[in-house]
Protein backbone atom coordinates (compact mmCIF):
# COMPACT_ATOMS: atom_id res chain seq x y z
CA UNK A 1 0.00 0.00 0.00
CA UNK A 2 2.68 2.50 1.00
CA UNK A 3 5.58 0.80 -0.77
CA UNK A 4 5.09 2.97 -3.88
CA UNK A 5 5.59 6.12 -1.77
CA UNK A 6 8.69 4.99 0.15
CA UNK A 7 11.94 5.51 -1.71
CA UNK A 8 14.42 3.90 0.67
CA UNK A 9 14.45 0.65 2.59
CA UNK A 10 16.37 0.23 5.84
CA UNK A 11 18.87 -1.96 3.99
CA UNK A 12 19.47 0.70 1.32
CA UNK A 13 20.18 3.27 4.01
CA UNK A 14 22.58 0.86 5.70
CA UNK A 15 24.42 0.10 2.46
CA UNK A 16 24.80 3.75 1.38
CA UNK A 17 28.44 4.79 0.93
CA UNK A 18 29.43 8.47 0.99
CA UNK A 19 32.48 10.01 -0.60
CA UNK A 20 34.86 11.60 1.88
CA UNK A 21 36.79 14.75 1.10
CA UNK A 22 39.12 16.85 3.20
CA UNK A 23 36.37 18.98 4.71
CA UNK A 24 33.69 16.28 5.01
CA UNK A 25 31.57 15.14 7.91
CA UNK A 26 32.81 12.76 10.57
CA UNK A 27 31.95 9.24 9.39
CA UNK A 28 31.10 8.09 12.95
CA UNK A 29 28.46 10.81 13.34
CA UNK A 30 26.96 10.06 9.94
CA UNK A 31 26.86 6.32 10.72
CA UNK A 32 25.24 6.93 14.11
CA UNK A 33 22.60 9.18 12.55
CA UNK A 34 21.90 6.71 9.75
CA UNK A 35 21.49 3.94 12.34
CA UNK A 36 18.77 6.01 14.01
CA UNK A 37 17.07 6.53 10.65
CA UNK A 38 17.22 2.78 9.94
CA UNK A 39 15.57 2.03 13.31
CA UNK A 40 12.83 4.55 12.55
CA UNK A 41 12.24 3.16 9.06
CA UNK A 42 12.03 -0.37 10.43
CA UNK A 43 9.55 0.70 13.09
CA UNK A 44 7.46 2.62 10.54
CA UNK A 45 7.30 -0.43 8.29
CA UNK A 46 6.23 -2.58 11.23
CA UNK A 47 3.58 -0.05 12.23
CA UNK A 48 2.21 0.05 8.68
CA UNK A 49 2.01 -3.74 8.52
CA UNK A 50 0.23 -3.90 11.91
CA UNK A 51 -2.23 -1.19 10.85
CA UNK A 52 -2.96 -2.90 7.52
CA UNK A 53 -3.60 -6.20 9.33
CA UNK A 54 -5.88 -4.47 11.82
CA UNK A 55 -7.79 -2.82 8.97
CA UNK A 56 -8.25 -6.21 7.25
CA UNK A 57 -9.44 -7.80 10.51
CA UNK A 58 -11.87 -4.98 11.26
CA UNK A 59 -13.21 -5.04 7.71
CA UNK A 60 -13.86 -8.77 7.98
CA UNK A 61 -15.57 -8.33 11.37
CA UNK A 62 -17.68 -5.51 9.96
CA UNK A 63 -18.78 -7.66 7.02
CA UNK A 64 -19.69 -10.53 9.35
CA UNK A 65 -21.73 -8.25 11.60
CA UNK A 66 -23.54 -6.72 8.64
CA UNK A 67 -24.37 -10.22 7.38
CA UNK A 68 -25.69 -11.12 10.82
CA UNK A 69 -27.86 -7.99 10.84
CA UNK A 70 -29.28 -8.93 7.43
CA UNK A 71 -29.98 -12.44 8.66
CA UNK A 72 -31.72 -11.18 11.79
CA UNK A 73 -33.82 -8.74 9.79
CA UNK A 74 -34.88 -11.58 7.50
CA UNK A 75 -35.78 -13.65 10.55
CA UNK A 76 -37.74 -10.74 11.94
CA UNK A 77 -39.68 -10.29 8.70
CA UNK A 78 -40.41 -14.01 8.55
CA UNK A 79 -41.47 -14.00 12.20
CA UNK A 80 -43.75 -11.01 11.71
CA UNK A 81 -45.40 -12.58 8.70
CA UNK A 82 -46.23 -15.73 10.64
CA UNK A 83 -47.32 -13.70 13.73
CA UNK A 84 -46.22 -16.30 16.26
CA UNK A 85 -44.91 -14.81 19.50
CA UNK A 86 -44.35 -11.15 20.32
CA UNK A 87 -41.48 -11.80 22.71
CA UNK A 88 -39.17 -13.19 20.05
CA UNK A 89 -39.74 -10.09 17.90
CA UNK A 90 -38.73 -7.84 20.76
CA UNK A 91 -35.60 -9.92 21.37
CA UNK A 92 -34.68 -9.76 17.69
CA UNK A 93 -35.21 -6.01 17.59
CA UNK A 94 -32.98 -5.54 20.64
CA UNK A 95 -30.25 -7.70 19.12
CA UNK A 96 -30.45 -5.86 15.78
CA UNK A 97 -30.21 -2.55 17.61
CA UNK A 98 -27.12 -3.70 19.54
CA UNK A 99 -25.45 -4.99 16.39
CA UNK A 100 -26.14 -1.74 14.56
CA UNK A 101 -24.52 0.18 17.41
CA UNK A 102 -21.41 -1.99 17.12
CA UNK A 103 -21.24 -1.90 13.32
CA UNK A 104 -22.09 1.74 12.76
CA UNK A 105 -20.56 3.10 15.98
CA UNK A 106 -23.75 4.68 17.29
CA UNK A 107 -23.17 4.41 21.01
CA UNK A 108 -25.68 6.36 23.01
Amino acid sequence: MYSDKIYLTPQEILDKEFKIDARGYRPQEVDKYLDMIIRDYTEFINMIKRNEKEIRDLTEDNAKLKAEIRSLREQLVASESSNNGGTSNVDLLKRISQLEKVVFGKYE
